[in-house]
């Protein structure tokens, strides 16, 4: 009896960390401080908004949009993480960046890299037909708990630069196959401005797979992810995103929760994935 009692402790402990090792991801354009917002205005939502980081408790979290007011911040706000990343005008700059926020405890960060969706990745630029500077921000992290090496990308496509879109996930592709990635554990997150019948998604599926339909479990939440701050509307279309390679997908949710008013947290919803260790 004492030795039965025995092995159902070690299953236990055993199903207990393989729950603890998996690894849940968040996108989240939280829409830039923008004093016009109204009532949807940063600062009436930015508690809320952390809370519901809290909530959902992502080992990883890549936002979009984000000032560096913002990114401050979420840091106070969120002591178990630490993130990387710059503005998309350069190191040092007040413009909007793609950080990645991940958790210091769990990862240790090995390296990390900005670089410009354009035809000079290496140095602040706008690519192609876009309207503004775009950027990815790339982590590669260690976990703590399983010894492996996790590929993290966060990006934001242009919004108006059809050309710029699909070249920006050539860009993205090449970047993994430059840096020798096809067959490493690797997660990309971000607002992709495209419908996913769009060719700079296509491109994207060539390689990655979108974690929406690959999740073992089915998909929660709406299709669409951008709601324009009307509390009244359906989300749509769908624009954010999370691709993974060589990793289970375990559960997909886009994330629907409001603030206490009714409102939304941000004109984004945020989408969240969680895989298997």
């Amino acid at each position: 009896m004492k030795y039965l009692n025995f092995i159902l402790f070690l299953i236990l402990i055993l199903n207990s960390n393989a729950l603890t090792a998996q690894q849940k991801y968040m996108s989240f354009n939280i829409r830039f401080d923008n004093p016009s917002d109204a009532e949807d205005r940063w600062e009436l939502r930015k508690k809320e908004l952390c809370e519901l980081i809290k909530k959902y408790d992502p080992d990883f979290l890549g936002i979009q949009e984000a000032l560096p007011r913002q990114v401050e911040y979420l840091d106070a706000k969120l002591p178990d993480y630490k993130y990387v990343g710059f503005g998309r005008d350069g190191k040092g700059s007040i413009s909007e960046s793609v950080p990645i926020f991940y958790k210091s405890n769990a990862y240790e960060l090995i390296k990390t890299e900005v670089f410009w969706l354009s035809e000079t990745p290496e140095m602040p630029s706008k690519g192609w037909d876009a309207a503004l500077n775009r950027i990815t921000t790339y982590g590669a992290f260690l976990s703590k708990q399983t010894g492996d090496t996790i590929h993290v990308f966060n990006t934001h496509y242009d919004h108006r630069g059809e050309k710029a879109r699909v070249n920006s996930s050539h860009l993205l592709i090449s970047k993994l196959k430059e840096w020798n990635l096809l067959n490493a554990k690797v997660i990309l997150t971000g607002d992709f401005n495209s419908s996913p019948g769009e060719e700079p998604i296509k491109i994207l599926k060539r390689v990655l797979t979108d974690a929406r339909m690959s999740s073992k479990s089915e998909a929660q939440g709406p299709s669409g992810t951008f709601n324009g701050f009307d509390p009244n509307a359906l989300p749509d279309p769908r624009i954010d995103y999370i691709f993974t390679l060589n990793v289970e997908v375990l559960n997909f949710i886009t994330i629907d929760d409001k603030r206490k008013n009714g409102r939304w947290i941000s004109d984004h919803l945020p989408v969240l994935v969680e895989v298997a260790p």
